[in-house]
């Protein structure tokens, strides 16, 4: 799918993507033909995965490049990107999908001290070695695409790839969503981030939505995915529309 670069349109709000770990760029693919029907465009960034630092650049460099208004989207670690890179002029919004909407000081592996949520089986799927952390090759997928049909599961695992230690450690520097409104979506049945997590962390947004089914709604459920993401930029106050 052709990318939208600066000066290629009108200056309308758009959408920026940001996927999780383990996963890249494609995992949009299918949501973005579904904005693209419906009149809205979109760039999908793909995250080196080394820290949360190059992370959050090369988010904010999308954006730039993007050029104008966008509503930004983080799905699973990707929120905790779009967190700290939401702090860029042209975010207006933030949907979060089975993210983490971190407040400060948190990280992805330490957040919301003092709770105890129950505990999915994604350590046991993380292959951990001195500087990165991959997946097992049945139970990883398993998890990531629990309600995916298997053609699709077996497609998006085969893509899979590892991801830097130090990403579990990243404290974003700026949290967007204490400036900007957002949304988030909780994924009911996921394996992943258990729903109690995500529904604690949902508490933090502005607009709130749950979803039956598991993980990776941008491989399962895409044109909702769009449908909903579609809305909040045709929801974007007028004020929120200029670019600058």
């Amino acid at each position: 799918m052709r990318d939208v670069r600066v000066g290629e349109a009108d200056g309308r709000p758009g959408v920026v993507l940001v996927h999780g770990l383990w996963n890249g760029a494609w995992t949009w693919d299918d949501v973005r033909g579904g904005l693209a029907g419906r009149g809205v465009d979109s760039v999908a960034v793909e995250l080196p995965l080394t820290e949360l630092a190059a992370d959050v650049r090369a988010t904010r460099d999308a954006l730039t490049a993007f050029g104008r208004p966008a509503v930004l989207v983080g799905h699973s670690y990707g929120g905790a990107v779009i967190t700290a890179a939401g702090a860029h002029p042209l975010v207006r919004h933030l949907l979060y999908v089975a993210a983490f909407q971190l407040d400060a000081g948190e990280s992805v592996s330490r957040l919301l001290p003092g709770h105890d949520f129950p505990a999915t089986r994604l350590p046991e799927a993380m292959r951990v070695s001195e500087d990165a952390v991959d997946l097992d090759r049945e139970l990883g997928p398993h998890l990531l695409y629990s309600d995916a049909e298997a053609p699709v599961a077996a497609a998006a695992a085969a893509r899979l790839r590892p991801v830097g230690r130090l990403l579990f450690r990243g404290v974003p520097e700026h949290i967007a969503w204490h400036q900007h409104a957002s949304t988030y979506v909780i994924c009911a049945d996921d394996q992943v981030v258990h729903p109690d997590l995500q529904r604690a962390m949902a508490r933090r947004a502005t607009h709130c939505l749950v979803w039956p089914g598991g993980h990776s709604p941008a491989l399962t459920r895409p044109d909702a995915l769009a449908d909903l993401i579609a809305g909040v930029v045709r929801g974007l106050p007028p004020g929120q529309r200029a670019a600058g």
